[in-house]
Order: C-alpha cells, then structure tokens, then sequence
C-alpha cells in the first residue's frame, strides 16, 4: 500500500458520493426490504394452520395482490432520508476515526475502527434513520390491517412519506417517530461496526497487494458486499422486534424496554425462537448488495469530484490505517 498521505474528503464531497450511493442503493434493493418487512410481521397466530410464507412466497404475493409498485412502497421515505444518511454515515466516520487515530504516528487501529463504525451507526440512527424508518414500515404494513370508509371501500390513511410522518406526529406525537430508537441505534452501531471495520482491512489488503491507493470496481463491489453481509447475522433479533415495535401501537404507553421485552416474549412464546430471524434472507440480500452498489457508487463519485477539484480537500491528512 502506498505510503502517500491523502488530504482529507471535503465535507460537500461526502455529502453528492454519499448521497449519490444511498440512492442507487434504494432503487436497486428496496423491494427486498419491503418483503423483509413482510415477513416480519406476519403473525402465525392469525393465520392458523398456515406455515409462515417464505421469501419467494411473499414477494410473489404482494405482486400477484397488490402489483409490482407495491414493492416500493416506503421508498419515498427511504429517499427523503438518504443524502442526509449517507452524509452523516461516512462524515461522522471520518470525524470519529480522525479523533480516535494515534496522534503521534497517525495509525488507526482495527479496533478503533470498529468504535468509530459503531460510532457513526448510532449518530446516523438518532438523527436520521429510526424516524425513516417508522414512517416507511407504517407505509409498507397498512395493506395488512385496512381500514374502510362508510361506503365499505378501503381508505388509504398513510398516501406518501411526508403525509404519514405528519399523521403520525400529529396523532401519536413526535416521539412515535423514535419508538424503538435504542434498538435502531443498536443495529446500526453493530452495521456499520461491523461494516466499516470489514471494508477498510479488504481494502487495505488488496490495495498492499496491488500496490497502489485506487482499486477496480468489481473489487470494490465484492469487499462491499463481504462487509456488507456481516452485520445481519449477528443483529437479526434486534431488527425483528423493533419492526414490531414500530408497527405496533398497543405498547405505546409503556417504557421502552418493557415494551421491547414484552414484544420479544410474545413473540417467542406465540412463533418460537426462530421467528427472531425472520426475514433474514431477504435482509441479508438487501442490505449485502446494497452495501456493495454503496461503496462502488461512493468510491466512483467520491473520485471523480475529487479529480474534478471542485471541492478543494482539507490539507489536514487522512489517519493511516494500521500496518
């Protein structure tokens, strides 16, 4: 690996690349997500003597039943969401990996990578990600317990993204739009953890072995989609009550951790426990690929930006990684 130091990203650049990746990322893979979310929610305990549908199944039958933009809704949510996402993500990772580096030789170790991923997952979380993703799940659940008007049509109450984050606030208040924060900022800490820390030592290792800082796309694409597929398996449970959680308002009134715990008994009690991992296909395939169209999109852009100097880097250098 090159022993040239790089001036650090300009904040606008991480911002258009960051931006820029999140939204090829959500056209590409956001149909996966709304058939995780599906089979998450599906209760066995209203459906007797039916087995819980599988990935195929589902996404079979909300196209045959609702039509092929069905697996978008939500997007609209996702895409308000992503530039600032994104820009929070890679900015804050470099800001904490910045703090976190040796200040004498500069060397970042590999687990002071990972506490700066873990780092940047939480910040993203809070500010942006959980009220995202509320409004999203409430968008992509509503066909399943419809409610009808007086002339015994379905009514429609959540139309699009911005309507149903303002039904939401104005009916449940503001904090229905952090219900389940804790366990959002826990998936996304041990993501991005896991995610940027995986990347990073890929990366190194074969810019060592090639000898030089830039790498080919398909390379970056196939480091990014490694990364990418760790952190599901390790959080599965927690992404599976908090999008029960989030969906469910009968437990609004209590604390946020009894409301987790009861939510993960009944669930366990009335499905077993391998209903904690439901959705995990479909999750692993959307967030694996989604992480390697991200890391390929935001490298490419990030470049080019870059070669075209319309945002001037800071001459302050980026910390090296470790050796």
């Amino acid at each position: 690996m090159s022993s040239k130091k790089n001036s650090s990203t300009h904040p606008a650049v991480n911002l258009v690349a960051g931006g820029t990746a999140g939204l090829f990322e959500a056209l590409c893979c956001h149909p996966l997500d709304t058939i995780k979310v599906r089979m998450q929610i599906y209760r066995r305990t209203t459906h007797e003597g039916q087995s819980s549908p599988g990935f195929l199944r589902t996404g079979s039958s909300i196209y045959k039943q609702e039509g092929f933009l069905s697996l978008y809704k939500g997007l609209g949510a996702v895409v308000i969401g992503i530039i600032p996402k994104m820009a929070i993500r890679f900015s804050s990772y470099g800001f904490y990996r910045s703090v976190l580096a040796d200040p004498n030789t500069g060397v970042v170790s590999t687990g002071n990578t990972f506490i700066a991923g873990v780092g940047a997952g939480i910040t993203e979380a809070v500010m942006v990600v959980n009220p995202m993703e509320v409004v999203k799940i409430r968008l992509q659940a509503q066909h399943l317990n419809p409610s009808t008007g007086a002339d015994g049509k379905e009514v429609v109450k959540y139309r699009n993204a911005l309507q149903a984050a303002y039904v939401i606030v104005k009916e449940e208040g503001i904090g229905a739009l952090y219900r389940g924060v804790s366990l959002t900022a826990a998936r996304q800490a041990t993501n991005q953890g896991a995610n940027f820390t995986v990347y990073s030592k890929l990366r190194e290792f074969l810019q060592s072995y090639h000898g030089s800082e830039t790498l080919p796309s398909w390379e970056t694409s196939l480091i990014g989609l490694v990364s990418g597929a760790i952190g599901p398996f390790s959080n599965a449970p927690l992404d599976t009550i908090k999008t029960r959680l989030q969906k469910d308002k009968s437990t609004k009134n209590l604390s946020n951790w009894v409301r987790i715990t009861t939510i993960g008994r009944q669930l366990i009690h009335e499905e077993g426990f391998r209903a904690l991992y439901k959705g995990i296909t479909p999750r692993v395939m959307r967030v694996a690929p989604g992480q390697a169209v991200t890391f390929t999109v935001y490298e490419f852009v990030r470049k080019h930006l870059e070669s075209l100097g319309v945002f001037p880097s800071s001459n302050k250098p980026q910390p090296k990684p470790l050796k």
